[in-house]
């Protein structure tokens, strides 16, 4: 019998299962297995729209921490056989000198200065590795973009067994005086060698375009110069090794006295004629950046010494008179090149200026040192006591 609900409808009928007791469930619906719970080695799901699967990204990251060292392996391995070796051919002749006490790291910074290597730091590794050095100083003839190889099979033959000739060059000459003593060498004239220097074949890095004068751009040292070196050859060694030392102590840079690197070659110039002890250099220096600054003429004998070719004696009345740019008694400002060669103390003197106030300086003991002085008076009094001590 059917009956009806309270709404007059008929109630829908509900079959059983057989065998069950209770209503016949409906199928449960399939739903798609979370990612959460899937293991990572059976099912690799996508990260997102675009993106690369997990699996392949991981195998990238694996394949890039194992290919870059070897990149870099061979890159650097490429470099440095292209240093030992380098294609082309040797280049032309250059003379190189391994000074006393040069260590590995030096020796090749020079022959890369000199074109020799391409790298310096190449050199050391081969060096260290072949437990090829150490190397003894002399004069090298080497040929330009040689490689490692081949610069470091020279070192170890040893420096030229052609007889050698010492040319000492002390501080304070002028390039007359130097080629005087390059004269003296064997096979040599002074003549030539002033011809050479005075022709432009060879120039300092830091001579200006519109300055022809070699003076001052020699650095003063003891070489050894080989029978067969011409004047040329010489000449280059000379202005090298000025421009290795300048490279060395930041010559390009500027400085607290304000000075051009020229300028400050010129000022280093007057510090090493005039200085006779080191403890005088930068106060020196003081002085002549003082009476810069305040437009004074610099008043040094060394300048009227340079103007008249050299002086056996203190200038007289006579010579303080003269008419030429180099007079820093009658013009003012800086004489217009070097009047003598330079040690690196003494630019380094020109450089940095001692922070005094002094406008004055004067002989006054027979060791060497001056007395320095602010004012005239002060000056006058110093003057005094050193002539009564026959300094002056």
């Amino acid at each position: 019998m059917t009956r009806y609900d309270d709404d007059g409808f008929e109630p829908t009928t509900t079959r059983e299962s057989p065998g069950r007791a209770g209503p016949a469930e409906e199928p449960a619906e399939f739903l798609e297995p979370d990612a959460t719970d899937a293991d990572d080695g059976d099912v690799a799901l996508a990260d997102g729209p675009g993106r690369p699967r997990r699996r392949h990204r991981r195998t990238y990251i694996a394949l890039a921490i194992v290919i870059f060292p070897v990149v870099v392996v061979l890159v650097v391995g490429g470099w440095f056989l292209y240093e030992l070796n380098p294609p082309g051919g040797a280049g032309r002749r250059v003379s190189v000198d391994i000074p006393r006490h040069t260590g590995t790291s030096r020796i090749g910074d020079i022959l890369e200065d000199k074109g020799v290597i391409g790298s310096s730091q190449a050199f050391q590794i081969y060096v260290g590795v072949t437990r090829a050095g150490p190397f003894d100083p002399g004069h090298y003839t080497m040929r330009k973009n040689s490689g490692v190889r081949d610069a470091v099979s020279t070192l170890r033959s040893g420096p030229a067994k052609v007889p050698e000739y010492e040319l000492m060059l002390p501080p304070g000459l002028t390039l007359s005086e130097i080629a005087d003593r390059v004269g003296g060498l064997k096979g040599h004239s002074r003549d030539a060698f002033l011809q050479v220097a005075q022709s432009g074949v060879v120039r300092s890095k830091y001579q200006p375009p519109d300055v022809t004068s070699l003076d001052g751009l020699l650095y003063p040292d003891t070489y050894l110069v080989s029978r067969d070196e011409t004047d040329e050859q010489i000449l280059r060694r000379l202005v090298s090794s000025f421009d290795r030392k300048a490279d060395a102590i930041g010559l390009s840079a500027p400085n607290a006295a304000g000075l051009s690197p020229y300028q400050t070659i010129v000022a280093a110039s007057l510090i090493e004629r005039e200085a006779k002890l080191d403890e005088d250099r930068p106060l020196i220096s003081a002085v002549i950046h003082n009476r810069l600054a305040q437009g004074r003429p610099l008043q040094i004998d060394a300048t009227v010494c340079f103007a008249k070719g050299g002086c056996s004696q203190s200038p007289t009345a006579a010579d303080l008179a003269i008419d030429s740019p180099y007079n820093t008694y009658k013009v003012a400002g800086l004489p217009p090149t070097p009047i003598s060669t330079v040690t690196v103390d003494s630019v380094r003197a020109a450089q940095n200026p001692a922070p005094e106030p002094y406008l004055f300086y004067v002989l006054i003991d027979r060791n060497g040192k001056h007395a320095f002085a602010t004012t005239q008076e002060e000056h006058d009094r110093n003057v005094e006591e050193a002539r009564k001590k026959g300094l002056l």
